[in-house]
């Protein structure tokens, strides 16, 4: 796994809990300091979702077709928070690199439809983009 699929996975990890317990989003967690790489990307999405999230869940929930971002499972809802993130401010990933890292996370983590669903959203996002 790269360092930025890790990242992602870590920054994920943060947004979710603050998701999951209705807070706002915090840092990350720097103690464990074995790559630098990991902990400063994941430092960076997270303090991008969290300056932008607006703006991001705005986007998000304009390409929902008979759907409503409460609705959203939560995972997927904070995959597709960084895959935006990603998509709008990281100029150096490949929108294609981006969407396949958030496919990858919905297909190890969320339900069987989840692949598709955030795929077919990315797909939607990256054409307004």
């Amino acid at each position: 796994m790269s360092a930025r699929s890790k990242a992602r996975k870590r920054a994920l990890d943060t947004i979710f809990e603050a998701d999951l317990k209705g807070i706002s989003i915090p840092g990350t967690n720097t103690n464990d300091e074995t790559d630098i790489e990991v902990t400063n990307y994941s430092l960076d999405l997270v303090k991008g979702i969290k300056e932008n999230q607006t703006q991001i869940d705005e986007l998000i929930t304009n390409s929902l077709k008979n759907w409503t971002f409460d609705r959203i499972p939560r995972v997927d809802r904070n995959i597709l928070r960084i895959a935006v993130y990603e998509l709008l401010y990281q100029k150096d990933v490949p929108t294609n690199v981006v969407i396949s890292e958030a496919v990858s996370l919905a297909e190890s983590l969320s339900t069987a439809e989840s692949s598709a669903f955030v795929n077919g959203t990315l797909g939607t996002i990256s054409k307004k983009i």
